[in-house]
């Protein structure tokens, strides 16, 4: 038997296509053959085609072996595989080199049997086998299998190492673990990609900078400096408790990355599925990083059964969390998960109802129809409140009783706008708990199909966001139901799209009539809901805009391809919102179109407890790094319960002259470039090239400022430095925020001495 990634299959070696198979491919190709070449016997000699010389294209990547090491080389990377299993990366410039690895032959992998770890590998490196790749991530490569045995243990070890043309600055490690003794052993985790990281010494600057994509809890950053002393396990597609009312997160993007000045590394698994593992970091002396990816297997092996892990990255580049991110991504779409296009409505300024939270009424919504005239506002939200409970989706009573949202919708639609609708997928409410003012209730899909729910290890319905019930996605008639449902919000009642929100990972299910391999299986199938519910509405109206939101947390390998606006997911403060833009540009395409959220959310107080006061008004830091503009205002004045967000005659002149900015350069529409360094590169910077010119972004808010005091103004003076540009060309520099005109500067890196306080916007454009 073999273990693949945790699921058992027969233990076999590797057959021959059937016969039957065999044949067709063969008649498949002689057809091709003879519609190109027509019929053999018809042809004249002269008009036989022509021998044409085949072109050899050799791969670029080449690996040699010996006793004491692995290494493959590309045009920009070095990888050295030890004996001992640890894998190292450089990063190449000419004849200089680079890395963060900073212990070198120290044990990379660890195997846990019955809770004892056994650390580190013998590989027969001199015996190692090389062959040219044969992956998804391009027909040119080295494919390396090395075997080896794990001290202490029965345990025989084979390693893949593959390095591919197309990702140079990429390795792919994964393992076999075969039982080859006489016994069942108790196969608890594997670690692999154990590594110690730490700046270079001739670093200016330390300590060393991170992302870690993992979903942990609302609000923390994803993106900090390693702290002197710092643990985090970063689990992934798993469900994470937290405290209070907001139930399960989880989820998120299997890239844990590092970055110094000019050199970084990251780690991470390569997979299309969420698969349920870790990466832990912590800090220990000297400034140095510990990391590893570790992969739970709660298996026994019995004699001669195989655990194979999936496989794991390791990634070097030079640059911040950009590079990674993207060359993971680009990754992902090889093996399948493809970005999805963007269409024109992605990128209109929104309007959001939310202000109005949970009471939200018909007359509040089309109340605001002028003002989002006179803006410029282009798309409207109903939000949170709108249903009788999670699960069946229904209008609720009074308000939006009989045909009063199909009414409200028409009447938007009458005065040229499109309309959104917030829902929460695989919720239901089964009676307990409750949210938002409400008590649950059993919803009418719970009565009818209890046996659609998620069960945890004890058959009781398992916990989601929010608290609520679980459907499970991995039931085919899950995915039939959510295409109803999304059938009836866009064909139905005429809404064009969807915020759909809170959305984490859901629990393992352990329903015994669900027969499901693993109870994880309905980890794996979250992303087919997603795909459900995105393609149904693409399929009904393709100028339609599927939102998303992993509300104060990274998104999710599983369902992160299935949307066409991404979403900064409640940002604590204008940082976030800027470092969450250029998270997705570099997950979803520099051209991706991604919500800002409201601005209201760019200055907030009391975040930490229940008396939360959004007063943000900061566009500048969503515009200017190539994001969609929104907000939350109410209009007209309902009274002091919406002071915060009412739209008062001060803001709707702020409003307006953004917004309308917005609409003038669609920036949003730009490509995004990655120039900046971010942590190192002051004042916080980033570059979009659109029709012909560049435009820039610096802030002045530092980039390590603290939750207390980053959302505060800051001065900055100095000199900055406009990359990209061509060489030798000079440009005529404006402010096109205060529409000033700053001079000229010449390529390839233009320079300005200047002074501003939080944001300054700059347009160039070539000089006549």
């Amino acid at each position: 038997m073999t273990i693949l990634h945790g699921i058992k299959t027969s233990h076999s070696s590797p057959t021959t296509a059937p016969s039957a198979f065999r044949f067709s491919v063969t008649a498949l190709l002689g057809t091709i053959a003879l519609a190109i070449l027509g019929p053999v016997g018809c042809q004249n000699k002269n008009d036989r085609p022509q021998s044409v010389p085949v072109r050899v294209v050799k791969s670029a990547v080449q690996a040699t072996v010996s006793a004491n090491e692995i290494t493959v080389r590309t045009p920009t990377a070095e990888f050295h595989l030890l004996p001992s299993g640890s894998l190292l990366a450089m990063l190449l410039n000419g004849s200089a080199s680079a890395t963060l690895d900073s212990n070198a032959g120290a044990p990379s992998q660890i195997i846990t049997i019955a809770k004892k770890d056994h650390s580190g590998v013998e590989l027969q490196t001199a015996a190692a086998k090389v062959e040219d790749a044969a992956g998804k991530l391009g027909p040119l490569g080295k494919h390396i299998t090395v075997t080896g045995t794990i001290p202490g243990t029965d345990l025989v070890e084979i390693l893949t190492l593959e390095v591919y043309d197309n990702f140079p600055n990429l390795a792919l490690l994964s393992i076999q673990v075969q039982n080859s003794g006489h016994s069942e052993l108790r196969l608890d985790a594997v670690t692999l990609q154990r590594h110690t990281f730490a700046a270079p010494e001739d670093s200016a600057t330390a300590p060393l900078w991170t992302f870690e994509g993992s979903s942990l809890k609302w609000g923390e950053d994803e993106i900090f400096p390693v702290p002197a002393r710092f643990s985090q396990e970063n689990p992934f597609g798993a469900p994470v408790s937290v405290k209070g009312d907001l139930g399960n997160v989880g989820g998120g993007i299997p890239v844990v990355a590092f970055w110094s000045r000019n050199v970084g590394e990251a780690i991470g698994h390569i997979e299309t599925v969420p698969f349920v593992l870790s990466v832990p970091v912590e800090s220990i002396q000297d400034g140095r990083v510990e990391a590893g990816v570790r992969i739970r297997a709660n298996t026994v092996l019995k004699p001669g059964e195989t655990f194979s892990t999936p496989r794991t990255f390791l990634s070097v580049y030079s640059g911040d969390f950009y590079e990674p991110l993207k060359m993971w991504s680009d990754a992902i779409e090889k093996e399948g998960l493809s970005k999805p296009a963007n269409n024109d409505e992605n990128y209109a300024v929104a309007w959001c109802g939310w202000g109005y939270e949970f009471g939200v009424t018909p007359k509040q919504m089309l109340d605001t129809i002028p003002k989002l005239k006179e803006l410029g506002i282009h798309w409207a939200t109903l939000d949170d409140g709108w249903f009788n409970n999670y699960g069946d989706w229904q209008p609720r009573s009074p308000v939006f009783a009989g045909t009063a949202l199909q009414d409200m919708v028409r009447k938007f639609h009458d005065q040229g706008f499109k309309v959104q609708l917030w829902w929460l997928p695989l919720a239901a409410e089964d009676g307990k708990y409750g949210y938002g003012g409400r008590n649950f209730v059993t919803s009418d899909v719970v009565k009818e199909h209890p046996d659609w729910l998620v069960l945890d290890e004890h058959g009781r319905p398992a916990r989601m966001a929010r608290n609520l019930a679980t459907l499970c996605p991995a039931l085919p008639e899950v995915r039939d139901y959510y295409e109803q449902l999304t059938k009836r919000f866009i064909r139905d009642w005429g809404f064009d799209g969807h915020k759909l929100d809170n959305i984490y990972t859901p629990p393992p299910c352990y329903n015994p009539k669900h027969h499901h391999q693993s109870p994880y299986d309905s980890v794996y199938a979250m992303g087919d809901i997603y795909k459900t519910i995105f393609e149904t509405t693409r399929a009904l109206k393709p100028d339609s805009v599927t939102q998303s939101c992993p509300c104060g947390t990274p998104p999710s390998l599983a369902w992160f391809r299935y949307m066409d606006q991404a979403v900064t997911a409640d940002p604590v403060g204008s940082v976030q919102v800027r470092r969450r833009v250029k998270m997705y540009k570099a997950l979803l395409g520099p051209r991706a179109a991604i919500y800002g959220d409201h601005v209201e959310l760019t200055r907030i107080t009391g975040a930490s407890s229940n008396n939360e006061q959004d007063l943000g008004s900061d566009f500048a830091s969503t515009l200017g790094t190539g994001g969609v503009l929104g907000t939350k205002f109410t209009w007209p004045d309902y009274g002091p319960q919406f002071k915060n967000v009412y739209l008062t005659a001060e803001k709707e002149a702020h409003w307006k002259q953004w917004i309308g900015l917005y609409n003038e350069k669609m920036l949003s529409k730009g490509e995004f470039l990655n120039l900046y360094v971010y942590g190192f590169d002051v004042p916080e910077a980033y570059a979009i090239a659109k029709d012909g010119r560049m435009y820039y972004a610096f802030y002045s808010q530092a980039s390590a400022q603290t939750k207390a005091n980053r959302n505060a103004a800051n001065s900055w003076s100095g000199e900055i430095e406009l990359r990209g540009l061509a060489a030798g060309k000079t440009y005529h520099v404006t402010d096109y925020a205060s529409h000033r005109d700053l001079g000229t500067v010449t390529g390839p890196v233009g320079k300005l001495y200047v002074q501003f306080t939080d944001h300054l916007l700059l347009e160039t454009q070539s000089a006549p």
